[in-house]
C-alpha cells in the first residue's frame, strides 16, 4: 500500500506483492534544488523499516571506545549517563561525578540572567569543559540546548519561524539553511549539541505543541526530519561538521497523536499508524545519520489492540526492539525532562525500567545526584546489567568522537565562539518569514498593498515580538518578555513602517481611531505564547472569539467602515475563526514569523517580495469550533481550508459570508444532569478555564489571582512555581504561619452545574508532595457560592504525606455530599489552614468514577 496525499485526500494503491519482509530506506530522492523531494506520495509500510544511515563513522572508533570503557569504574560509567541542568550543578561536580553530559532548559541562563552575554554562555561551556578534562577519565563533557528555532535561550539571537511556518513554506532548502544558521548560533555560545527537530506529525491541533510540527502530513515531516538533521550536523557522515553541532530526532515516537491533543497523554494508535504515519520523520532523520534520539513523554495503549507499552520511557519494545533493533539506530537516547519518574514504579532519581529498555543518558535536572547512587546500587544488586551499562556508555563514547570532542579546543575556542555575526542571521530569518505567509483570503485583491499606502495599524500583536516569536523564546513558555528583550528583532509594526515610511502608519493597537481616510487596516492578532502543557486545549474550543475576545472586538471596530481590512493571525495553530474572517477582506497566516517581522510586512506590500504569496497550508483549517481531529485520512474529513490549500498573490477567489455559529463553551462537556465521563481539567500546569487560582487571606479575602509565572504573595501564604510531575506543572504553597489563609481555584464569573461527576461516582483528584506537615488543622472545601460549602479534614492526609514522595490524592466527591449544591459549583478545589503549612499541588481535577479506584480516600479518614 502507499499513502497519497495529493489533493489533500488519502487514497490507498496496491503494493507489489514481493515486498521484502523489512522494508529499507536510505536517503531520500532529491528535488530541483538539491534537497530532499516532499514525495507525492509514500509506500505504506508493512513492517519497520531497517534506516540506513549515511552516517558511518571512522573504522578505529569502536576499538578507542572498549579502550576507554575498560578503564572506567561503575560510578564513571553512570556518571555518563546523568545529565543534570546547568541551575543544580557546578563545574567541580562535574569533574567530581565524571558527569557526561549537562542541559540548560527553557529559561535557564548562565547566573540567571536572562541578558547573559556570549562571553557569559562561554564561559560557563569552558567551566565545565574544563572540569571535565580534569576528571579521572578526562572524557569531555557535552551540553545540549533547546535550541529549536534558534539559538532561542540566547539574548540577542536571530530567532526563526516555528516549525508550522516552515511547514507552510514548503521548502526543505530552507529548513535546511536555519538549521546550518542554528548550529552556528549554537557554536557561538558554546554548547555542542542541539535538541532539535520536533518531527511530530500532529492530529490535533488542540495540542500546545502543535506549532512544533513541521505538518500533520507524513511526507513532509519526513522530507524536513532530513535537512533538519543534515543543516545542524554540517552534512556530517564520519564526524559532525566543522561548523555542525550534534541533533536531535525528537520525540520518539507518537507524540502528535495523543487522545484530545493531550500533552504526554495517550497515543492509541496502531502499530500500522504508527509506522506509517508517526514514524514518517524518523526514517528521514535516521537517513541523514541524527547522532541522538530523545524519548517522548506519551504513552502507547490501545487495550482493544493488545498495546499496553504505557509509558514510552520504559517501553523495550519502542526503543530496543524497533528504534535500536529494527531500525538500527547505533547512536544515543536520552530522555526528557525527568521522563523516567513517569514510568509506573519509577521515580524522578530512580527507574531501572527506563534505562533496561533503552534509555543511555538520563536527563535528571535536579535529583540527579540521588540518581546516581540508585543506578549504582540497582547494577550491583542485578537490576540492570552491567552489559546494558556498558552498550549505554558506548553509544555516548561513539557519538563523542563523531562530534571530534576528543580532539577538540575548549569551546570559547572554536568557530564561530562569540560570533555577533553568526548570533544574528536576520536576512535568513526574514526570507523564512516571507515564505511561510499563508494568504488565506483576499477579496477585491487587497493584498498587496501598494507603495506608500497610508494604513491603520490594530491589534495586540502588532507591536509584540513576544507574540510573534511565541514559545520556547527566552523563557520556556515565551512569557514575560518585551520588546526590550529583542534588541536585533523587528516587530510587524516596525517592518510596516520601513516599507510604507513612518508618516504613512498610525498605530492604535485597540482599534480606537475612526478608519476613515485611510487606504487600508492591518489588524494583527491571535495567540499569546504558551509552550508544552499550557498550551493545551483539551475541551477547550478552538474558537478564536471565546479563547481572545479582545481580538474580535477590535475587528468590530475597524470593519465595515468603508476601508479594507486585513487582518495577519499571528498563532501557533489553526483556530475557528469564521467571525473573525468574516469581518476581513483579507486574511493572513503569519503562523510564528519569530524575530524578523519585517518578513510579514514585505509581503503586505507590492514590490517588497519578487514572489508574492506562496505558503499553503501544512495543516487543515477548521470549519467549526469542536472539528479537531481534523486530518485528511478521516472518513468525515470537511475542513474550511484544506491541506495544501493557499492563495497566490494576483489569484482572484472570492472567500462569502462563512457560518457564524457559535461552538460549544466547551468541546465534549459533560456538565448538567446524567453521568460524567470525561475528567473535569480544573489547573493542569497552568488554570483551565472557567477556573483562576487565587490565594486568599485577611490581605485581601477577596483573592489574589496567582500570575501566569506561578508567583503570588501575601503575608500569610504565597506560592511559586514548583515540579510536581514534569517540569514547571505545579503550585507550590507556603502558609507562613502569620494568620488564616488559602489556595483556591474558582470560577469567578458564575458556577457550573458538576451534578454528573456526583452521578458518576466521581473524585476530586490531586497530585502533591508535602514540604512541611500541616501545624493545625487543615481542610479541603468546595464552594457553591459562599456561604455554600463543604469540607473535609485533610490536617491527618497531609500530615501523613510530608517528607514522602509524589502521591495522587483521591477523595470522593460523596464526601463533599452534605449540604453543597453539585448544580452550583463555583469554587472545585480550596484548601484552608490557619497556621505554618507547606505543600505543592498539581493536576488538579474531578474524574468520574474515581471514588471506585482501590486507593481513594475513605471519607471516614476525612472527620
Amino acid at each position: 500500500m502507499s499513502l497519497s496525499l495529493l489533493g489533500g485526500v488519502a487514497t490507498a494503491t496496491p503494493a507489489q506483492a514481493d515486498a521484502p519482509a523489512q522494508p529499507v530506506i536510505g536517503q531520500p530522492a532529491k528535488d530541483k534544488n538539491g534537497c530532499a523531494k516532499i514525495e507525492n506520495t509514500l509506500p505504506t509500510l508493512a513492517d519497520w523499516p531497517k534506516v540506513d544511515s549515511r552516517f558511518k563513522g571512522k573504522a578505529d572508533d569502536e576499538a578507542r571506545i572498549a579502550q576507554i570503557l575498560k578503564g572506567m569504574t561503575l560510578e564513571e560509567k553512570v556518571g555518563q549517563m546523568t545529565q543534570p541542568e546547568i541551575t543544580s550543578i557546578t563545574p567541580d561536580e562535574v569533574r567530581q561525578y565524571a558527569i557526561g553530559t549537562v542541559l540548560n532548559g527553557g529559561g535557564a541562563w548562565p547566573g540567571g540572567n536572562k541578558h547573559a552575554t556570549q562571553q557569559d554562555w562561554l564561559n560557563l561551556a569552558d567551566a565545565y569543559w574544563n572540569a571535565s578534562k580534569t576528571s579521572r577519565t578526562k572524557i569531555p563533557v557535552l551540553w545540549g540546548i533547546d535550541a529549536v528555532h534558534g539559538n532561542n535561550n540566547v539574548y540577542g539571537a536571530t530567532v526563526f519561524p516555528h516549525n508550522i511556518g516552515l511547514g507552510a513554506a514548503h521548502d526543505p532548502c530552507l529548513v535546511r539553511d536555519i538549521a546550518g544558521a542554528t548550529a552556528r548560533q549554537i557554536r557561538a555560545t558554546g554548547q555542542d549539541w542541539a535538541f532539535s527537530p520536533t518531527l511530530a506529525v500532529v492530529q490535533d491541533d488542540r495540542w500546545g505543541r502543535t506549532y512544533e510540527g513541521f505538518s500533520e502530513d507524513p511526507r513532509i515531516t519526513r522530507s524536513y526530519g532530513f535537512e533538519a538533521i543534515d543543516g545542524l550536523q554540517d552534512g556530517a557522515t564520519k564526524r559532525i561538521g566543522y561548523n555542525g553541532v550534534i541533533a536531535t530526532a525528537k520525540h520518539f515516537i507518537g507524540d502528535g497523536g495523543t487522545i484530545k491533543g493531550q500533552d504526554q497523554g495517550v497515543n492509541p494508535s496502531s502499530e500500522a499508524d504508527m509506522i506509517n504515519i508517526h514514524g514518517q520523520g524518523y526514517y528521514g532523520a535516521l537517513a541523514a545519520g541524527t547522532q541522538t534520539v530523545m524519548v517522548s513523554f506519551n504513552s502507547w495503549t490501545n487495550a482493544d489492540l493488545g498495546i499496553n507499552e504505557g509509558k514510552l520511557h520504559g517501553s523495550d519494545k519502542a526503543l530496543n526492539q524497533i528504534l535500536k533493533g529494527k531500525m538500527g539506530f547505533d547512536g544515543l537516547v536520552v530522555s526528557d525532562w525527568n521522563g523516567i519518574g513517569q514510568v509506573t514504579g519509577c521515580t524522578n532519581s530512580s527507574c531501572p525500567q527506563a534505562i533496561n529498555a533503552g534509555v543511555d543518558i538520563v536527563m535528571v535536572p535536579a535529583d540527579w545526584k540521588a540518581f546516581i547512587t540508585n543506578t549504582v546500587a540497582q547494577v550491583q544488586n542485578g537490576q540492570i546489567p552491567m552489559a546494558r551499562i556498558d552498550d549505554a556508555v558506548t553509544r555516548i563514547l561513539r557519538v563523542k568522537l563523531r562530534d571530534g570532542l576528543f580532539e577538540s579546543q575548549k569551546p570559547s575556542d572554536r568557530s564561530y565562539a562569540n560570533s555577533d555575526e553568526a548570533l544574528k542571521d536576520n536576512w535568513l530569518a526574514r526570507d523564512a518569514a516571507r515564505s511561510s505567509q499563508t494568504l488565506l483570503k483576499n477579496n477585491g485583491n487587497v493584498l498587496p498593498l501598494k507603495p506608500k499606502s497610508k494604513v491603520l495599524v490594530v491589534g495586540k500583536s502588532a507591536d509584540s515580538i513576544q507574540n510573534q516569536t511565541g514559545g520556547w523564546t527566552l523563557s520556556w513558555q515565551g512569557t514575560g518578555n518585551t520588546n526590550a528583550d529583542f534588541p536585533n528583532a523587528t516587530s510587524i509594526l516596525t517592518g510596516i513602517k520601513q516599507d510604507l515610511g513612518d508618516a504613512n502608519v498610525t498605530f492604535d493597537a485597540t482599534g480606537s481611531v475612526d478608519p476613515k481616510g485611510y487606504d487600508a487596516v492591518i489588524a494583527v492578532i491571535g495567540e499569546t505564547p504558551y509552550a508544552e502543557g499550557v498550551g493545551d486545549l483539551t475541551r477547550k474550543t478552538l474558537e478564536a472569539s471565546k479563547l481572545y475576545p479582545e481580538d474580535l472586538a477590535v475587528l468590530d471596530k475597524v470593519s465595515g467602515k468603508g476601508t479594507p481590512v486585513v487582518t495577519v493571525y499571528v498563532g501557533g495553530r489553526p483556530l475557528y475563526m469564521n467571525k473573525e474572517i468574516n469581518r476581513s477582506d483579507a486574511f493572513v497566516a503569519a503562523w510564528l514569523p519569530g524575530t524578523e517581522g519585517g518578513g510579514v510586512a514585505d509581503m503586505l506590500v507590492k514590490g517588497k517580495d519578487g514572489t508574492g504569496y506562496q505558503g499553503t497550508l501544512s495543516y487543515s483549517w477548521p470549519k467549526s469550533a469542536c472539528q479537531s481531529p481534523l486530518n485528511p485520512w478521516s472518513p468525515d474529513y470537511d475542513p474550511l481550508f484544506k491541506l495544501g490549500y493557499g492563495l497566490k498573490s494576483g489569484q482572484r477567489v472570492t472567500i462569502g459570508q462563512l457560518d457564524e455559529t457559535p461552538g460549544p463553551a466547551a468541546c465534549g462537556s459533560t456538565g448538567g444532569g446524567g453521568t460524567a465521563t470525561e475528567d473535569l481539567s480544573i489547573y493542569d500546569r497552568t488554570d483551565v478555564p472557567p477556573y483562576t487560582s487565587q490565594i486568599g487571606s485577611a490581605s485581601n479575602w477577596g483573592g489574589t489571582v496567582i500570575g501566569p509565572d506561578g508567583t503570588a504573595d501575601h503575608p500569610e501564604i504565597n506560592t511559586v512555581p514548583t515540579d510536581v510531575n514534569v517540569q514547571g506543572d505545579g503550585l507550590k504553597a507556603t502558609w507562613t504561619g502569620t494568620g488564616a489563609a488559602q489556595l483556591y481555584m474558582q470560577n469567578t464569573a458564575g458556577t457550573n452545574d458538576l451534578r454528573s461527576y456526583l452521578n458518576a461516582d466521581g473524585a476530586l483528584e490531586f497530585d502533591t508532595t508535602v514540604q512541611q506537615a500541616p501545624v493545625n488543622r487543615t481542610v479541603i472545601s468546595m464552594h457553591c457560592v459562599y456561604p455554600c460549602f463543604s469540607e473535609v479534614n485533610a490536617t491527618k492526609l497531609f500530615t501523613d504525606l510530608a517528607g514522602g514522595p509524589k502521591t495522587t490524592v483521591k477523595i470522593p466527591l460523596s464526601c463533599f455530599n452534605n449540604g453543597l449544591d453539585f448544580e452550583h459549583i463555583n469554587t472545585p478545589f480550596l484548601v484552608y489552614t490557619d497556621a505554618a503549612f507547606q505543600a505543592s499541588f498539581a493536576n488538579v481535577r474531578w474524574v468520574p468514577n474515581g471514588a471506585k479506584d482501590p486507593d481513594a480516600r475513605p471519607c471516614s479518614s476525612l472527620t
